[in-house]
């Protein structure tokens, strides 16, 4: 098996090693020496830069020929655009209608082609397959890829390889790809390190799927965490399932103030799905008292007109 350590040489030359903050204030309110890994500040304003290069990297000569298909309405689609165009290589976005245009702006920017669908999850995949094979194009999932889960590992990796008496790590839940390479990578690092998703309330599919043992779908995705409201795929729920310590449950107003908290006293503007990991921290800090915590920041792409403190 390809280590997360390979990976994160392979991938170097194309993303940014984004830099890790600290805050004595914020440590004193929690209760723990807190690691903030900054993915805001990635290329595309998000981790997903890293699955995206190492997807394309791991393609065959004649794959990347023939270009690249995903469906996606936000920083996936911005993601495999920009290393799709770094590398060379045709990336076709299937993009629904309800995306915002500044997003499918972004994309067009990075070179990708994109094709607007209905906003179903049905349209999306019909319209991704039907580009697939009028094209060749090789699919590639936004999180349920094992090279995209490894390439988001490297977040991890990177923050270990400064840090490495890390006793747990905080990532945000979505789709399951970070949390899943965050596991990979602690895996291989530093085994003793327990991982903690944070997922919000209102869209709890990954914590629902742990209770029952197999992938569930959301019931509600009314959350301003936008970018977790998609649900696990087949690839990443075992390592989830096997690897995680607990998915810890956050309400809208806990997203809100981890949010304020972050925006305050970091300095720093993160996106409402990054807060819900630093909010799954705080509402388990009693449990971590003075123990040394990583908090993966996962992006910064935040939609000002959703924000109401």
């Amino acid at each position: 098996m390809k280590t997360i350590k390979n990976v994160a040489k392979k991938i170097k030359p194309y993303i940014h090693e984004t830099p890790i903050l600290t805050s004595t204030l914020l440590n004193e309110i929690v209760g723990c020496n807190m690691f903030f890994k900054c993915e805001n500040f990635q290329k595309i304003g998000a981790f997903k830069m890293r699955g995206a290069t190492n997807a394309i990297l791991n393609l065959s000569e004649e794959q990347k020929d023939k270009g690249v298909v995903t469906h996606s309405s936000g920083n996936f689609a911005q993601a495999l655009s920009l290393a799709a165009n770094n590398l060379g290589v045709t990336a076709y976005i299937v993009m629904p209608s309800s995306a915002p245009k500044v997003k499918i702006d972004a994309v067009k920017g990075y070179g990708g082609e994109v094709t607007i669908c209905l906003p179903t999850l049905k349209d999306r995949e019909t319209n991704a397959e039907r580009i697939s094979i009028e094209n060749g194009a090789t699919f590639i999932h936004p999180s349920n890829n094992l090279d995209v889960i490894k390439g988001q590992g490297t977040a991890a990796f990177e923050l270990l390889e400064k840090y490495s008496n890390l006793d747990a790590i905080f990532t945000p839940v979505g789709g399951g790809g970070l949390v899943a390479g965050t596991i990979l990578a602690v895996q291989q690092r530093l085994p003793n390190c327990k991982i903690y998703g944070g997922e919000p309330e209102n869209a709890d599919d990954a914590f629902r799927s742990l209770k029952s043992g197999r992938i569930e779908t959301n019931k509600t995705t009314d959350t301003i965490a936008d970018g977790l409201k998609t649900q696990l795929g087949d690839i990443n729920f075992p390592i989830i399932r096997n690897g995680i310590e607990e998915i810890v449950l956050v309400t809208e107003d806990q997203i809100l103030s981890a949010l304020k908290l972050i925006w305050s006293r970091l300095k720093i503007v993160i996106e409402p799905s990054s807060a819900v990991a630093f909010a799954a921290l705080i509402n388990k800090s009693s449990d971590l008292n003075s123990k040394n915590i990583g908090v993966i920041l996962s992006g910064g792409n935040v939609n000002l007109d959703n924000i109401t403190f």
